[in-house]
C-alpha cells in the first residue's frame, strides 16, 4: 500500500515534511497527531519508511457487499486496526489494547488525541484516556505530529480532493517515563495529554480550544438543527401569511363581485322603472289625446 497509495500521493500532492529525523528507525513509538481530514491517516504513513498502525471503527471492516469488502481490504492494507465501539466503555479500552499490542511488537502506533476530526480547523482538547494510558503502560516515547492544510485538500463531506501541498511537521519525542506505573491516576493522564497537545499546538500554529471536539460537533449539530427548524418555521409562517393574503384577496374579490352584481341589478331595476314610467306617460298622453279629440 505504500507503493500503491503512498507513491501516487507523494507525486500528486508533494507534501512537505519537517522533522523526519525525530521518528526512530526502529523500536516502538507513538505518533500523536492533530486530526484535520480523513486523508491524515494516508499522508503521514506515506512520508515515513516505517509502517504506522492506526485504529479505525469496526464498521469499516464489516460492511457487507463488494464495496464493503473493498473498503475492508483497503483499510487493512494501509495498516488500520478495527475497533469495536460497542460496550459500556466504547472504543476506549479496545483502542488501548490495540495500541499496546502494536507497541509491544516494536512498531509505530498512530493516534489522534482529539478523538475525532476538528470541525473547524482549530485544535481541541485531547482526551486523556487512550494516548496517555498507552504511553505509560508501554513506556514508548510520544512523538507529536502536526498535519497542516489537509482540511483544505479534503474537507468533511467532500469526495474529490483538491490538488495542493499539505505539510507535516514532526516534533521531538516526549519522554513520560517519570510517570511510569501511574496510568490510572487521572491527574497524571490529564497532564501527559495536555503536554502532548501543547507541543502539537506549537508545531501546527492552530488556535487551541479548551473543550472536546465531540462537544463542539454536538453544539454545531444542535445549532444547525435549530437553524433548520427556524427556517422551517419561517417557511411555514410565510406560507400561512401567503394563504391568509390569498384568502383575503379572494374574499375581497367575492365581495366586489357581489357589490357589482347588486349595482348591476339596481341599475336594471332603475332602467326598468324608467321604461315603465315612460310607458305610463305615453299611455296618459294617448288617453288625454282621445279625450280632447272632437
Amino acid at each position: 500500500m505504500k507503493v500503491a497509495v503512498g507513491g501516487p500521493l507523494k507525486v500528486a500532492f508533494r507534501p512537505w515534511v519537517e522533522g523526519l529525523e525525530n521518528v526512530p528507525a526502529e523500536g516502538p513509538a507513538i505518533l500523536a497527531s492533530n486530526h484535520l481530514s480523513f486523508s491524515d491517516s494516508f499522508f503521514l504513513p506515506a512520508v515515513l519508511d516505517r509502517k504506522v498502525t492506526f485504529i479505525a471503527k469496526a464498521e469499516y471492516f464489516t460492511t457487507p457487499g463488494v464495496k464493503g469488502r473493498l473498503t475492508a481490504a483497503f483499510f487493512k492494507g494501509v495498516g488500520q486496526l478495527p475497533v469495536d465501539r460497542s460496550g459500556a466503555r466504547g472504543a476506549g479500552e479496545a483502542a488501548i489494547r490495540s495500541g499496546v499490542e502494536v507497541l509491544e511488537r516494536g512498531e509505530l502506533f498512530g493516534i489522534y488525541p482529539e478523538g475525532t476530526r476538528s470541525p473547524d480547523g482549530r485544535l481541541y482538547r485531547g482526551k486523556p484516556g487512550g494516548l496517555a494510558r498507552v504511553a505509560l503502560a508501554t513506556g514508548a516515547p510520544v512523538i507529536p505530529v502536526a498535519m497542516i492544510d489537509t482540511e483544505k485538500i479534503q474537507p468533511p463531506g467532500k469526495v474529490v480532493p483538491k490538488l495542493m501541498r499539505p505539510g507535516i511537521r514532526i516534533g521531538k519525542p516526549l519522554d513520560f517515563s517519570r510517570y511510569q506505573g501511574m496510568e490510572h491516576d487521572r491527574f497524571v493522564l490529564r497532564a501527559v495529554t495536555d503536554e502532548v497537545m501543547y507541543e502539537i499546538m506549537r508545531l501546527s500554529g492552530q488556535e487551541y480550544v479548551d473543550m472536546y471536539a465531540t462537544a463542539m460537533k454536538r453544539q454545531l449539530a444542535e445549532a444547525a438543527k435549530a437553524e433548520k427548524e427556524a427556517e422551517k418555521a419561517a417557511r411555514a409562517a410565510l406560507a400561512r401569511a401567503e394563504k391568509e393574503r390569498a384568502e383575503k384577496e379572494k374574499a375581497e374579490e367575492e365581495k366586489a363581485e357581489e357589490e357589482k352584481a347588486e349595482e348591476e341589478k339596481a341599475e336594471r331595476d332603475r332602467a326598468a322603472g324608467r321604461e315603465t314610467a315612460a310607458g305610463n306617460r305615453a299611455e296618459d298622453q294617448q288617453a288625454e289625446q282621445r279625450r280632447t279629440e272632437p
